[in-house]
C-alpha cells in the first residue's frame, strides 16, 4: 500500500504536454485517496535525479508522471535502496512499463489505482553503469529511435512505427558479436539486438513477450537479417509478440551480454540514448521496489 507522502515528478513536456494537462486530475485523485502529494516539475534528467534523491532521503515515495525515460532515470537513483519506493503513472508517448505492469493507461485512473498497489521488487537493466527499466536495443532500433524522438508529438505512440518505417529505407543489417555471461559467443548478422528487462517498448511493441521484470535475467532478442519486405510484413506481429516464432528471430536468456558490432551504434533504452558500442548490458536483480497492481 502507498503509506507515505509522495513527491510527484512531472515532465511538463512529456507526451506532447499530456503529463502537464493530466496533473490537476492526478493530484486530486491521489489526495482523494488520502495521499499527501507534492508535485515537482523536472527541468532535465539531472534535475529529476536530484529531486528523486532528496525525496528518497526524506522517506517519501517517488512517483513519476511521465514517459519511460524519466522512470529509468529515477530507477537509477533508487536502485539498491531498500527504503525507497517508486510509483509510475502514464504521462508520455509509449508508457510501456505502465502497460506491462497492468496499470490503467489513463493517468487519472492510474492515480486512483496507485494507492491500492503493493511494493514489488523489480529488476533493472544496466548499460555500463547507466540504468534502464525496460529494453536496451541497438542496430535498426538505433535509427528508428532517433527518428521517433524527432517526430512531431501529435503522432503519440505512432512515432515509433513512423521511425521504424522511415529508418528502414537506408538501413542495412550489421554483424553483432554477443558474449553471454557464461562465455558463449554468438556472431549474428542482424537487424536489431534487444536486451530486454521488460516485455514491451515503442508504445506497445512486445519485442520480448517472455521477459519478466523480476527473474534476474535479460531476454536477448536477435532479429536476424531478412528482406525489407519481410521485415515490414513482420512488424505488426511485434505488437502481439508473435514475431518470436519467425525463423529469423532468436531469443536467448542471459544475466549479461557484451555487445560489439562491425560498425558504431548508439544504444537506446526507455526511449533515450544510453550508451554506444561496444557495451555490456546486465540485469540487476530486485533493484527497486515499485508499486504494482496486486494481480501483476
Amino acid at each position: 500500500m502507498l503509506d507515505r507522502p509522495v513527491v510527484l515528478l512531472v515532465n511538463p513536456a512529456a507526451g506532447g504536454g499530456r503529463a502537464r494537462k493530466a496533473l490537476p486530475g492526478v493530484e486530486q485523485a491521489l489526495r482523494g485517496a488520502g495521499v499527501t502529494v507534492r508535485s515537482e516539475a523536472t527541468r532535465s534528467l539531472d534535475h529529476a535525479r536530484e529531486l528523486a534523491a532528496t525525496a528518497a532521503d526524506a522517506g517519501d515515495a517517488v512517483v513519476t508522471l511521465s514517459g519511460d525515460g524519466l522512470i529509468g532515470c529515477v530507477a537509477g537513483v533508487l536502485r539498491g535502496r531498500d527504503d525507497a519506493l517508486l510509483g509510475v503513472l502514464p504521462g508520455g508517448r509509449g508508457n510501456d512499463l505502465v502497460r506491462v505492469l497492468g496499470l490503467p493507461r489513463d493517468p487519472v485512473e492510474a492515480a486512483r489505482a496507485l494507492p491500492g498497489c503493493e511494493p514489488r521488487r523489480l529488476d533493472v537493466g544496466d548499460v555500463d553503469g547507466a540504468t534502464f527499466i525496460g529494453i536496451a536495443s541497438l542496430g535498426f532500433d538505433s535509427e528508428a529511435n532517433r527518428i521517433a524522438n524527432a517526430a512531431p508529438s501529435v503522432l503519440g505512440p505512432l512515432a515509433y512505427v513512423y521511425g521504424a518505417l522511415r529508418g528502414l529505407a537506408a538501413y542495412r543489417p550489421a554483424t553483432f558479436t554477443l558474449t553471454l555471461d557464461g562465455g558463449e559467443v554468438l556472431v549474428r548478422r542482424a537487424f536489431t539486438v534487444a536486451a530486454a528487462n521488460s516485455k514491451a517498448y515503442g508504445g506497445g511493441m512486445f519485442i520480448a513477450p517472455g521477459a519478466e521484470l523480476d527473474d534476474g535475467l535479460l531476454d536477448l532478442v536477435i532479429v536476424g537479417a531478412m528482406t525489407r519486405r519481410r521485415f515490414v510484413g513482420s512488424l505488426p506481429k511485434v505488437f502481439r509478440g508473435t514475431h518470436v516464432g519467425e525463423p529469423e528471430v532468436e531469443v536467448v536468456r542471459t544475466r549479461s551480454v557484451e555487445i560489439r558490432a562491425d560498425r558504431a551504434f548508439d544504444v537506446y533504452a526507455d526511449g533515450d540514448p544510453i550508451g554506444a558500442t561496444p557495451v555490456t548490458v546486465s540485469s540487476v536483480p530486485q533493484a527497486v521496489p515499485v508499486l504494482c497492481p496486486v494481480a501483476a
